[in-house]
């Protein structure tokens, strides 16, 4: 313990930045997944069948496509899009590179929760709006997310734990952050200590994720008294 403590104390400014980098590519990924994940989740309910507006051939297609990028391994998917974040970013390695590969992993993962939320919505709901005249865009703007929302919350915090995760290993690339420090001082360097120290640090953020989360979603969610 008291060897953890010093590894903390004289690499406590290295592990300060690089939260602060792993912290940044979890929660902008977070964001940029969201705005692919959630209407792509969205079109998988309305698209498939009994949905608002079911279509077989485009939901096989948008399911196919979001199966086939989920069952990808990240450090594969990681590597094989190093081209296409350079593409985008104008830079193959970095936090802002990672976030590349993390959303195209992160975005499909969220779609799928976004489905299963809004397949747990009461649909007796969704047919009293619809009796009442409301169109398909106001069924799901006004009811079938809002009710979904303590769902959805929870699972935010799985995803964000899962790409928290996922950004660890972007230190293969040298993308930066908690995971690159563990390879580069502790891996490289046969620093257990310093390894041991990240893994504590990591498993405090996702305690800390998790309680925030389940927390907020216990407070809004109407089905629980």
């Amino acid at each position: 313990m008291t060897n953890l403590w010093e590894t903390f104390v004289n690499f406590r400014h290295i592990i300060w930045g690089d939260t602060l980098t792993t912290l940044y590519m979890t929660f902008t990924t977070v964001g940029l997944a969201y705005v692919i994940g959630l209407p792509l989740g969205v079109l998988l309910v309305c698209l498939g069948k009994g949905g608002l507006f079911p279509h077989k051939p485009i939901h096989a297609i948008l399911a196919f496509v979001v199966n086939t990028i989920r069952s990808i391994p990240f450090l594969i998917l990681m590597v094989a899009l190093m081209g296409f974040a350079r593409f985008v970013v104008g830079i193959g390695i970095g936090p802002t590179a990672a976030l590349v590969p993390l959303v195209i992993a992160a975005a499909p993962f969220i779609a799928r929760m976004v489905e299963t939320a809004i397949n747990e919505v009461d649909a007796g709901v969704i047919d009293a709006a619809r009796s009442m005249g409301a169109t398909n865009m106001q069924i799901i703007c006004k009811v079938m997310v809002p009710e979904s929302v303590p769902s959805l919350i929870r699972g935010f915090s799985i995803t964000t734990i899962m790409i928290l995760n996922f950004s660890a290993m972007t230190g293969a690339i040298a993308a930066g952050g908690l995971g690159d420090m563990a390879i580069r001082y502790g891996h490289m360097r046969g620093n257990t200590d310093v390894i041991i120290v990240i893994v504590i640090a990591i498993v405090i953020i996702v305690t800390i994720v998790q309680f925030l989360f389940n927390t907020l979603a216990k407070k809004i969610d109407k089905r629980i008294i």
